[in-house]
């Protein structure tokens, strides 16, 4: 079933995966062939691009979505979700006899976690969805993407933005290889430690080398989220920025916060802020994300953030 495909007005623009989390709390990691009884359950949204979305819309941004779900309960799950938080669904497809996507999420004690994800109807996202959505894309300030969905979609989402002036922004995670024409097409990458070693490739021993790389070969700026350490940027013929973390005292978990940066990120772009302002909200936006329970739990408002940037100023 396809919805309607009218012009949305949207200050972001998110080409978006979309799932939902099965998340068991485990004392420790799973060997191989190991069964541990877990010490609690939760069903809760996620899929990175719907969880950026969500971060987005709670620092002020208008948004739209570009997604694909299953004709299932999991599905309208995330339309009412999407509804609540005052999201635009309108370039939404509903897949007949499709399954939404599942992530299988094991935390422990530490909040660290380990993921796995099943795409379900995410995984058919494909160009020709996203041209139905031009119109939208073409009248934003930023559109962003992970790479839980398809490239096609990706690129043909990237190639209307690049052609209307719309900044670009991609969360690669997964970490998985990138072409050189979508990295050309990003304007801001926001790859964790990981991540940005794996796309450079094994020559590059270094966060300074990843970086350089992946600007040589045509990203705008690089922005590194190194967790509670914060994050730093990297821009060709700038000088390196670095924003530190935040000391937070009652950690619950780390689901979602690489999404908030990225969704917190893009919204504060939106709003016409420098790189470096935008950095600096996206990760006191992190740092509260995992002070509550679950994927979008903890994501906070503008508010909030602003009043925990404050703080910093003012000591």
């Amino acid at each position: 079933m396809e919805m309607t495909q009218q012009p949305v007005s949207a200050d972001v623009v998110c080409i978006a995966s979309w799932n939902v989390d099965l998340v068991s709390r485990i004392p420790r990691p799973l060997a191989r062939g190991e069964t541990l009884l877990a010490s609690g359950f939760d069903m809760g949204p996620g899929g990175k691009g719907s969880n950026a979305a969500i971060a987005c819309a709670r620092q002020g941004a208008r948004v739209a979505l570009v997604a694909r779900i299953g004709d299932d309960d999991f599905g309208r799950m995330g339309l009412a979700l999407w509804a609540g938080e005052g999201i635009a669904a309108q370039l939404v497809r509903i897949a007949p006899g499709e399954r939404s996507g599942v992530a299988q999420i094991l935390i422990y004690p530490d909040g660290d976690n380990s993921i796995a994800v099943a795409p379900g109807a995410s995984a058919g996202l494909d160009a020709r969805q996203v041209q139905s959505g031009a119109a939208t894309i073409a009248a934003a300030r930023v559109v962003m993407a992970s790479c839980e969905v398809p490239l096609e979609a990706t690129l043909a989402a990237f190639r209307l933005a690049r052609a209307h002036g719309v900044r670009t922004l991609l969360n690669p995670a997964p970490a998985s290889p990138l072409p050189d024409e979508l990295l050309a097409l990003t304007d801001v990458l926001t790859p964790n430690e990981t991540e940005l070693l794996a796309l450079a490739g094994p020559e590059h021993a270094t966060a300074d080398e990843a970086a350089g790389e992946l600007l040589r070969r045509g990203v705008g700026a690089v922005i590194a989220t190194l967790g509670s350490a914060g994050c730093r940027l990297w821009r060709a013929g700038g000088a390196g920025h670095a924003v530190p973390g935040w000391r937070m005292e009652a950690v619950v978990d780390t689901v979602g916060a690489g999404d908030t940066f990225t969704g917190s990120l893009a919204a504060a772009l939106a709003r016409g802020e420098a790189l470096e302002a935008a950095m600096a909200c996206a990760n006191a936006a992190a740092a509260l994300s995992v002070t509550g329970r679950g994927a979008i739990g903890g994501m906070p408002s503008l508010q909030r953030t602003r009043e925990l940037l404050g703080t910093r100023r003012e000591g």
